[in-house]
């Protein structure tokens, strides 16, 4: 896909079909089975490995798919379109704890962590977020000290995706108090060393099947090696993380998007009101349009980010459009799904209400629509 062309080649098709006849066979018999009691697909993760789809944006030789963003959007999209549960624990696998280390750690590093956690042998966390610090993501608490060739961290995170699974936890803790911003550091944590505590699981209100919990670190001690990128340059480069990050955000808000506008395209052609089906009647006909036009532009918006990204090109700005946009159209069109359904839509026995659920988070995680105002307007600003 270039700039301009936006049709998929033969072989992107090929994985996009590919992915979605697995989640409608594998996931979609499932999902309400796992979204009610809060249940994490544990047995998905060597489903997805043999997929590659755990280490989907990463070369083959840290055992990973080699494909690149546009292929990486679509993925995601297809497995939000039947579970967002899942496309979120693939998203924050691959996009956050891999990448992170991927993007900033050394040979060894890669070839020690990337590689089993984009095999699929392995999961992966990413500890940004703070009980005090979401959107001030540079107001850390949490405490690295080092001393005698390794680093001693203290704090805890909350709201971690895989907090209770992960076998590797990307933790960014405070190494100069001084330096605000610029005194974080990034640290590659195997989840079973003493010190590394998994806390209280959320209940939440969507995303019931993807594990979201609380981490504490007691005089956790983690070897000097284990620090990725430079010393008090994680901050900055885990706000380069999430600008990619955002990319597989906005993608898994089409997915959302599309899935709740295909359950109420299905029930318009079938719901028979007034002797016609109700896709009949030009009230539902504007809300199927507009659902269509809003979906397309995000799509649009989030493919342009893809190939920026594919190209090397720095993507703040349009990565957070499509964020912000995707995110936003998801909650709008799935909760015009519901409408379109009636009261069916409130039940559970049609998937319009829990994709309205689960399409909520996508304007909060990964840095909030006010916050992707504020990233945007920086740019814009900036440009000027």
């Amino acid at each position: 896909m270039s700039m301009m062309n936006f049709d998929l080649t033969e072989e992107q098709l090929q994985i996009k079909f590919s992915v979605r006849e697995f989640a409608e066979s594998e996931i979609a018999p499932n999902v309400m089975k796992w979204d009610e009691p809060q249940e994490f697909p544990q047995e998905l993760q060597p489903k997805l490995a043999d997929l590659g789809l755990m280490g989907i944006i990463f070369p083959e030789e840290f055992g990973g798919s080699g494909l690149g963003y546009v292929e990486y959007a679509t993925i995601i999209e297809e497995l939000a379109r039947v579970d967002p549960s899942v496309a979120l624990g693939v998203a924050a696998h691959n996009s956050l704890c891999t990448n992170h280390i991927y993007q900033f750690g050394t040979q060894a590093q890669r070839e020690q962590f990337v590689t089993p956690l984009a095999r699929g042998e392995k999961l992966g966390a990413w500890g940004l977020t703070e009980p005090g610090s979401g959107s001030d993501a540079a107001g850390l608490r949490t405490t690295a000290l080092r001393q005698n060739g390794h680093f001693i961290i203290n704090g805890s995170k909350n709201f971690i995706t895989h907090a209770s699974y992960a076998d590797t936890c990307l933790v960014l803790a405070v190494t100069d108090k001084t330096k605000g911003s610029h005194g974080v550091s990034a640290f590659a944590v195997p989840t079973d060393t003493p010190g590394f505590i998994r806390g209280k699981k959320e209940n939440k209100l969507g995303m019931r099947a993807s594990d979201t919990a609380s981490l504490t670190f007691e005089d956790m001690h983690i070897p000097a090696e284990n620090l990725i990128g430079n010393l008090n340059d994680g901050f900055v480069d885990s706000l380069k993380i999430l600008d990619g990050g955002r990319i597989s955000i906005a993608a898994l808000s089409i997915g959302i998007a599309q899935g709740a506008y295909e359950s109420a395209v299905r029930y318009a052609k079938e719901r028979h009101s007034f002797g016609r089906p109700i896709a009949e009647f030009q009230a539902i006909q504007w809300k199927l349009s507009d659902m269509a036009t809003q979906i397309d532009a995000a799509r649009l918006l989030t493919m342009r980010a893809a190939v920026m990204k594919n190209a090397g090109r720095r993507m703040t700005k349009e990565s957070a459009m499509a964020k912000l946009y995707a995110s936003e159209i998801a909650v709008k069109v799935a909760e015009e799904a519901i409408q379109i359904h009636g009261g069916y839509g409130y039940t559970k026995d049609y998937p319009a209400e829990k994709f309205w659920r689960d399409s909520k988070l996508c304007t909060i995680g990964e840095g909030t629509s006010e916050i992707q105002r504020l990233v945007i307007a920086r740019e814009i600003l900036r440009a000027q």
